[in-house]
């Protein structure tokens, strides 16, 4: 699949310079050389990396900055002839995650675009990686990786057996089990125990997540059936 990028660039030189580099590396180019058609096609498209100039006719760089980040997770990289300190402050201030100053080498333009392309998919890689051992429901934070449990910002301690009967029903939300399935799942058919330890657990995991154990909002009760893990 062709990465896109979007270069917000006024100068029609620069501009095209920039993509035919981009796209001699194998990119899908988009220009345009207003702020406002910038913050409109950021916005609107699905580009892996946008390029801004600071001086641009309608909304400036800095502001494009500001707003595309506010809606986006994507790396921006700033290229401009604003040579100050401060003007390299000011855009990282707003978003930018890098600054390269006119006149610049289109090469290493390429090649910095490429790096931050790589970190930010290593970034969303690992923040995937993170989003898939934690499972979340209203205040209550389960992650399967540590096994450790927060109920409403608080951490509580669950046994073996607890904490893998609360990951199980919660990993199979609005799923009823019977009695019988939980204690198969959890103890195993071979296990030495009574099919009733799967009621004390349940009340148990009751007493330590839901606010009122009597009135359970996470694990209910499916009269004759068994029980079930609401969200």
């Amino acid at each position: 699949m062709t990465t896109r990028i979007l270069i917000i660039e006024d100068e029609t030189s620069i501009a095209e310079l920039e993509r035919d580099y981009f796209e001699l590396n194998g990119f899908h180019v988009d220009l345009c050389h207003s702020g406002n058609e910038g913050l409109r096609l950021a916005l609107q498209g699905d580009y892996a990396l946008v390029i801004v100039d600071l001086q641009l006719p309608g909304m400036n760089g800095y502001e494009l900055c500001n707003r595309i980040r506010q809606e986006k997770e994507v790396p921006i990289l700033v290229v401009s002839a604003k040579k100050e300190e401060i003007d390299k402050i000011r855009a990282f201030h707003q978003g930018a995650d890098d600054y390269i100053t006119k006149p610049f080498s289109p090469s290493e333009l390429v090649a910095r675009a490429k790096a931050h392309l790589t970190r930010y998919e290593r970034l969303m890689g690992k923040r995937e990686a993170a989003a898939n051992t934690e499972l979340r429901f209203r205040g209550l934070v389960i992650d399967k990786a540590s096994r450790r449990v927060q109920v409403r910002n608080n951490e509580v301690v669950f046994t073996t057996r607890e904490f893998g009967l609360l990951e199980f029903l919660a990993s199979h939300p609005n799923r009823v089990f019977s009695k019988e399935e939980l204690f198969e799942r959890i103890w195993g058919m071979d296990s030495n125990g009574d099919i009733a330890t799967v009621t004390v657990h349940i009340r148990r995991l009751r007493e330590k997540i839901e606010v009122d154990p009597s009135d359970p909002q996470y694990i209910e009760t499916v009269w004759g059936a068994g029980y079930r893990f609401s969200v």
